[in-house]
């Protein structure tokens, strides 16, 4: 299973940015599909994660201005990222779960400049 995230960028503060994530070497669907970010020196933590059957789990810290989505069909998974702020700067990376077994992408990074 390989995930491949692209979307990351530089934007101003109160700006906006949308990452995308496919899945590719699956047969059928991926289970829980998701985003988490790390900022330099600090823990990876979880953004949002979006079953297959479409609920929805955000950080409190992303609430009413990130949305995650999925296209089950593309098996692919999308985070809009509305109202950034400089703390949402870090290394994005997707994960999916597939067969129990949990996948990483390659990051993309987001740079929020104030």
């Amino acid at each position: 299973v390989q995930l491949q995230a692209s979307g990351g960028g530089l934007v101003q503060a109160g700006g906006s940015l949308r990452l995308s994530c496919a899945a590719s070497g699956t047969v059928g669907r991926i289970n829980d599909m998701g985003w988490y970010r790390q900022a330099p020196e600090k823990q990876r933590e979880m953004v949002a994660v979006i079953s297959s059957g479409g609920k929805q789990n955000y950080a409190e810290s992303v609430k009413g201005r990130f949305t995650i989505s999925r296209d089950n069909a593309k098996n692919t998974v999308y985070l809009q990222m509305n109202s950034l702020k400089p703390e949402d700067a870090a290394v994005y990376y997707c994960n999916g779960r597939y067969y129990g077994m949990n996948y990483w992408g390659k990051g993309t990074l987001v740079t929020v400049s104030s």
